[in-house]
């Protein structure tokens, strides 16, 4: 059986990143709430590795970095008043690098990442951080449905197991696959590394 036909070639869109030297690189909630306790992710300190490798390229290339974390009030694995919340020592934001505080899975809903985004002049996002399955699906997906052109580094990306509707688990292998199958579909390029990211 041949491979199915992304819907992206379907309609034409592009199939290579842009060079990084034209993108915003978006790090999406890396935060400490993924390395410990009940919010923790399968394969999470490889995937902040990665996350750094990337953050460091795009600073040497000298292009926007824009920060975002999520924030569910005092006492949550999301509390960024918390170690627990904050953005991860390896990829702290560095003077001039904005952060975006939301309360919803998507970066754009009710911040203004879009405005911010706006006053850069470009339409090429490099997206990573987490949960795949959760806020970078959901940033993606608004990405795309606002004009932009999404490219997912899914080594800097990881999530979790779930339980699925019929009482069974979805392991986290499973899931990270399949979610990055589904925005690959259409919302965005899924490249497997950074250095898959020309400069």
């Amino acid at each position: 059986m041949s491979p199915t036909v992304a819907l992206r070639g379907l309609l034409g869109l592009n199939d290579g990143p842009a060079a990084l030297k034209d993108s915003v690189l978006v790090m999406i909630d890396c935060q400490n709430t993924y390395r410990q306790g009940v919010m923790r992710l399968e394969g999470v300190e490889e995937a902040l590795a990665e996350a750094t490798r990337l953050l460091a390229r795009a600073r040497a290339a000298g292009i926007p970095v824009v920060h975002v974390m999520h924030d569910a009030g005092e006492g949550s694995p999301y509390d960024i008043t918390a170690p627990i919340g904050r953005i991860s020592e390896e990829v702290a934001p560095r003077p001039g690098e904005p952060v975006i505080v939301k309360t919803f899975p998507s970066s754009f809903f009710r911040t203004d990442l879009n405005e911010r985004l706006g006053t850069t002049g470009r339409g090429d996002l490099v997206l990573a951080g987490f949960m795949t399955h959760m806020c970078v699906d959901s940033t993606a997906r608004d990405a795309f449905n606002l004009g932009y052109r999404p490219t997912i580094v899914a080594s800097a990306t990881a999530t979790r197991e779930l339980a699925a509707p019929d009482g069974t688990t979805v392991p986290a292998e499973t899931l990270q696959a399949a979610s990055l199958a589904g925005i690959a579909d259409l919302f965005a390029l899924v490249v497997g590394k950074p250095d898959d990211i020309p400069d």
